[in-house]
């Protein structure tokens, strides 16, 4: 089954820190599943919208519900396991530290010299 919608993402570096910003309106925080598989943020979760319908002569009414998932890969090594998530007026908001950065080393390779044998 594929999505029923998408949240809009925005990603972001903040020190030493990659920010991800998901607009999630309407949906409860508690039915979001939010994890870190590698350098991938995966962002998965189901929106139900249930209201109470008094007397009324609706020609439509339509509930807004569905499901989506997400998996963005981040434009560096993180350390998942210092992922932080925060709610805020429908805006999921995951902080998640930079790995840190492995220095490149020089190493000198020496070449190998083979005489030609004489026949």
């Amino acid at each position: 089954k594929t999505a029923d919608f998408i949240p809009a993402i925005n990603i972001y570096e903040k020190g030493d820190k990659i920010v991800v910003e998901a607009a999630i309106a309407d949906i409860d925080p508690e039915k979001i599943d939010v994890s870190v598989e590698d350098n991938t943020l995966i962002l998965k979760g189901k929106s139900e919208k249930k209201s109470e319908v008094e007397e009324k002569n609706y020609y439509r009414h339509e509930v807004k519900s569905g499901s989506f998932y997400r998996a963005m890969t981040l434009p560096c090594k993180v350390r998942g396991e210092k992922a932080e998530a925060s709610y805020k007026e429908g805006v999921l908001k995951i902080e998640i530290q930079k790995a840190e950065k492995v220095k490149s080393k020089k190493l000198k390779i020496k070449i190998k010299k083979f005489n030609k044998s004489k026949k």
